[in-house]
């Protein structure tokens, strides 16, 4: 088994990569960035506050998140949802990471 730093480092990269999937996904339904760092990680896929706010934010000038404030409480939020483009982006990288799932586990020797 690799030494905790070093697996702690790849399991990073791992998850980095696979964090824009994740909040193109979730993010079908409008959410705003604290609600959205609890749900991910009920869902068994945590992030980061420090990743996941700088992600929110490429993602929407990239034009695959749209965002709108609700001023309706007491306290302003920034909603998030997937843009028509995301929407395709996600299709597409949904497609790319079942491929991948069946590749590892032929690797793995899986049926």
């Amino acid at each position: 088994m690799p030494d905790d730093e070093l697996l702690s480092t790849h399991l990073q990269e791992l998850r980095r990569g696979t964090a824009v999937l994740a909040c193109l996904l979730v993010l079908r339904e409008p959410n705003y960035g604290y609600a959205l760092l609890d749900l991910l990680d009920r869902r068994g896929f945590a992030v980061d506050a420090n990743t996941l706010y700088p992600l929110l934010r490429r993602l929407e000038k990239q034009g695959l998140l749209t965002s709108d404030w609700n001023t309706d409480e007491s306290r302003p939020r920034k909603f998030y949802r997937t843009s028509p483009d995301g929407e395709r982006l996600a299709d597409a990288l949904s497609r790319d990471w079942d491929g991948l799932d069946t590749a590892f586990r032929a690797l793995r020797g899986e049926s």
